[in-house]
């Protein structure tokens, strides 16, 4: 294989956060798996969350995650980046502030030295970038390369934001427009144009690092960030967690610009149908056409935040998100659960 024509994305059978266990099956997977107690653990795998936190004193607690895919991109340096800004944004999402990552790889034998050089190069720039460093990690043979960070953080155990707090009244916003797994996806066969992949790529790299920042100065009740479970499913798992509904009012949601006819076309990433399998039943779809309920379903890689704010905060948070994000966007209002679904698109 020439070091000049490996296309990393011929070498999987998913992408990035497509590849992601399917929400539904990985319940049924955690389901009798006995959860140990522990006082300071504040946050466990058993609340379908982020990343964990475990509280070392009344002024500090550890956020733990870790996240790998499949290539999504064919240039290994912007796959490396892609990688790394889609781990540390669990961490954000728990509005902590990542410190220590290690690398996770697997790589096929043949792959190029120098590929998997600047996919390395990729992830540790993204760290620094996050103001993070990279202190090792663990690498593998495997027919498919792979790479993401287990990334540890700091966060005060006063501070955490979880996906199980939004309360009724709270305003929903999303940072990053929707339709990567759409976009991707048709990438692989040639059919996006160059401007198309060029606004992709920018938003898998875009830190969540400022949304975060931003976030943390008001009465933030529920954050999870979105990805592969897409808009739906990990919206319906903050709406489960906090034991409330919303609507969403999908006019004001940002879809990448070509997502739409791609949808249209029925260009749809597999991982978007299991999402449907698991959230579909508690959506209520209305009358919004079925090309925006797909892209609602479609699996994110490196997306942006769900954040739901205390109303009083909404408008001061949307004017300051609005000069710190990719798409600001108030997308909906929390309401308190009536009973049956829990989604309700308009």
């Amino acid at each position: 294989m020439a070091e000049e024509s490996v296309k990393l994305t011929k070498l999987s059978k998913c992408a990035g956060c497509g590849a992601k266990v399917g929400a539904g099956v990985l319940a049924k997977l955690l389901k009798d798996i006995q959860v140990h107690s522990d006082p300071n653990l504040l946050v466990g795998f058993d609340h379908s969350d982020d990343a964990s936190v475990y509280k070392i004193t009344d002024e500090l607690a550890l956020v733990q995650t870790l996240d790998f895919f499949p290539p999504i991109a064919d240039d290994p340096y912007l796959f490396g980046q892609i990688a790394a800004t889609n781990a540390l944004s669990d961490v954000y999402a728990m509005g902590g502030e990542p410190k220590l990552c290690l690398n996770i790889m697997a790589v096929p034998e043949k792959m190029p030295s120098q590929a998997v050089h600047d996919l390395l190069r990729g992830g540790y720039d993204k760290v620094y970038e996050a103001g993070a460093l990279i202190t090792g990690g663990h690498s593998i043979h495997d027919d498919e390369p792979k790479y993401g960070l287990a990334v540890t953080g700091f966060v005060h155990p006063d501070k955490i934001l979880t996906n199980s707090g939004a309360q009724p009244g709270d305003i929903l916003f999303l940072t990053k427009p929707l339709g990567i797994g759409i976009v991707s996806t048709a990438a692989k066969v040639d059919m996006v144009s160059e401007e198309g992949k060029a606004r992709m790529y920018s938003l898998m790299t875009t830190l969540n690092r400022s949304a975060r920042d931003v976030m943390v100065k008001y009465r933030i009740h529920a954050c999870t960030d979105v990805t592969g479970f897409g808009l739906m499913g990990h919206g319906l798992e903050m709406m489960e967690g906090s034991n409330v509904q919303a609507i969403i009012d999908t006019s004001a949601i940002d879809f990448l610009p070509e997502a739409r006819e791609l949808a249209t076309f029925g260009l749809i990433p597999a991982g978007a149908y299991r999402n449907r399998a698991f959230a579909e039943s508690m959506v209520d779809g209305g009358e919004v056409e079925l090309a925006v309920q797909d892209m609602l379903f479609d699996p994110q890689t490196s997306g942006g935040l769900l954040i739901a704010c205390a109303p009083e905060d909404a408008d001061a948070l949307f004017a300051e998100l609005k000069t710190a994000v990719p798409s600001a966007q108030r997308i909906g209002r929390v309401e308190a659960y009536t009973g049956g679904k829990r989604l309700f698109l308009r």
